[in-house]
This record gives C-alpha cells, sequence and structure tokens, in this order.
C-alpha cells in the first residue's frame, strides 16, 4: 500500500499523512482518521521514502573486524544500548581485519545513507583517511586515536605497563613479549612500548629473541611461545597483547611441562573469558569495552546534532585483575 491509497483509506490528504510520520503539526481529528487506519492496516511508510524527505534514516553503519571477538561483542551492545533508546537501527558489517574491506565498507556508507558510521579499525592506511576525509556524515573511531575525528580508545600502553611491572616485581628477571602488527597503533604499538618502558624501568635489557608477533588468536599465541620457549635461554614472565593469545601460549606451557606460574608467568589485556576459564586463569587489564562502546554512540548523537562540533579523543581507562597465572596474592 503506497501513500495515496493510505491517505484515501483514512480520509485525509497525502500531506496530512507526511506530516503525521514526520511529527508535523496535525488537527486531532486528522490524527484519529490516521491511527484509526494504521490500527486496521498495519501502514508504515517505507524508510527510504521518509529518508528523502527528511533526510534522516535512523540507521547506523557499524563497522567491526570481526563478530566472534569478545570486545567487539561488549562494544557493540554498548554502541545498542544507547542508540535503540532513539529509534536507531545498526547495520553491521564485518571485515576479518581486511583492510580493504574495511575501506569497501566506508565506501558502502558514504554511497548509501547513513545517519553515521562508528567505525572499529586496527590500522589506518593512506586510504582509510582519503575515505574519511570524503564522509558525508559524522563518523566516531573505537580503540584508536586519528586527529581530527571523535575517538573513543584505551590506555593501552598503561595496561602494558602495569601487567609487565607487576611480573617485574615478582621476581621476573627474563622478560619476553608476543605482540600484534607494530602498525596497530593501540594494540599493536602503545601496548609494546607500555612492556618496554616497564622493562626498561628496572634496568633489564630485552633479548632480541624474546619478541614475536602473533596474528589475533590462540594458534598464533601457540606457536609464537613455542619459539620464544625452545631456546637455550626461556623467558620467566610473557606479556601478551591479547588473552587469547596468552591462551595459546599457556596451552603450550601445558603440553610442554612447563608450570605456570612457577616456571613463568604470563599476562595479557582483554579479560576475556577464556582468560577466566583457563586451566590457569589468566591475570590481564580490564578494558572497558562496552563503555566504549556507548560513549561512541553518544558522541555519534551528539555530531549528527550538532554537525559542526570540535572533534574529541575520549581514553578510558583500564583497572589489572591478578589471577593465578602470575601467582595470585593471597588474601589474608
Amino acid at each position: 500500500m503506497n501513500i495515496s491509497e493510505f491517505a484515501k483509506l483514512a480520509g485525509v490528504s497525502k500531506s496530512a499523512v507526511s506530516r503525521y510520520f514526520n511529527d508535523g503539526y496535525l488537527g486531532q481529528d486528522k490524527r484519529e482518521k490516521i491511527e484509526a487506519a494504521i490500527e486496521k492496516t498495519g501502514y508504515s511508510p517505507s524508510l527510504s521514502a521518509r529518508s528523502v524527505r527528511t533526510r534522516v534514516t535512523k540507521l547506523v553503519g557499524v563497522i567491526l573486524p570481526k563478530l566472534s571477538s569478545e570486545s567487539c561483542a561488549r562494544v557493540t551492545e554498548g554502541i545498542s544500548a544507547v542508540l535503540s533508546e532513539y529509534g536507531y537501527e545498526l547495520l553491521l558489517v564485518t571485515t576479518s581485519n581486511n583492510n580493504h574491506k574495511e575501506i569497501e565498507s566506508l565506501e558502502l556508507f558514504r554511497q548509501n545513507r547513513v545517519d553515521g558510521v562508528i567505525l572499529l579499525s586496527t590500522v589506518f592506511t593512506d586510504l582509510h583517511k582519503a575515505v574519511l576525509a570524503k564522509m558525508r556524515v559524522p563518523v566516531i573511531l573505537v580503540g584508536q586515536k586519528l586527529k581530527g575525528f571523535n575517538c573513543v580508545c584505551h590506555d593501552d600502553y598503561g595496561a602494558a605497563k602495569s601487567l609487565t611491572c607487576l611480573m617485574l616485581a615478582k621476581g621476573a628477571t627474563r622478560p619476553a613479549y608476543i605482540g600484534v602488527d607494530p602498525e596497530d597503533k593501540a594494540a599493536g604499538e602503545a601496548r609494546r612500548k607500555g612492556f618496554e618502558s616497564a622493562v626498561a624501568e628496572v634496568g633489564l635489557e630485552l633479548r632480541k629473541e624474546f619478541t614475536e608477533i602473533a596474528e589475533f588468536n590462540i594458534d598464533s599465541g601457540y606457536e609464537k611461545a613455542r619459539r620464544l620457549l625452545s631456546g637455550k635461554v626461556r623467558p620467566d614472565c610473557i606479556f601478551c597483547a591479547t588473552d587469547s593469545i596468552a591462551a595459546g601460549a599457556m596451552l603450550y606451557c601445558r603440553e610442554s611441562g612447563i608450570n605456570i606460574p612457577n616456571d613463568i608467568m604470563i599476562a595479557a589485556v582483554g579479560d576475556s573469558k577464556i582468560g577466566k576459564i583457563a586451566a590457569v586463569p589468566i591475570t590481564t587489564a580490564h578494558l572497558h569495552y562496552k563503555t566504549a562502546g556507548s560513549e561512541a554512540a553518544k558522541m555519534l548523537l551528539a555530531a549528527i546534532k550538532e554537525p559542526t562540533i570540535i572533534p574529541r579523543m575520549l581514553q578510558l581507562d583500564y583497572y589489572i585483575i591478578e589471577r593465578e597465572s602470575t601467582g595470585k596474592t593471597e588474601t589474608v
């Protein structure tokens, strides 16, 4: 049923129907006629037709590295909780950590009307920046910093440094690192710098062979731990960029008869479920992923309301959860 047919059935003009669905002024008698017709037919104007007139779609594009990621799921939950209160629907696109798919997704949302975009990215290339500069709607970045854009990020440096300091304070003298792509300014670069800062502060030298770069998964953590722990000299603590990498490292240790935490301590960032249920629960840094999502949604709503608002960067704090993988301190 189109608007003309509905208006005829309701006994009002098309303009009256339009004003009703776009919250315009309408006399009570016409409003009652339209509501009675809606009750009878279930009529609702198409979203595309409404967006042409109002330039508002009530749709927000969300670009995620992957749906299977617990951190991404928590961010999305935070986004949805805020935007749903204001009648927005989410269009989710997953990219499998593929830069080209991120660019394609941005182009998709640039060419098809949404009211805004929230992007969870790992690496910003020049092509990313070029496409972002052409976006006609507000874009909020989550997990990374990029000058000129609204960003919600975490204290990755501080979290990594605190976890490494904890293990060094417990007596570790041969620290090792399993990180991720250094082009990832948050999980890769900032967490590595935090680790290195903690090591430097106690006057220890970081062995070149005690550094590995992994993918964001358990299998890669397992393989990198095998490389670290197969030499003549073993590290006595490992900081891992993510809980999933740490879980893989711990699996290798268990299969190789390496005791955690007596032979080696392990800590990571993320506070994921896998870290809680591991054979030896993982000491970790809790990052406020759900809060990041809700804050990003609030930023987006503000930018939609006032497009000329000055971009800002919000950095969220963290807290350390000490568990058995570093020899959890017993409470008296």
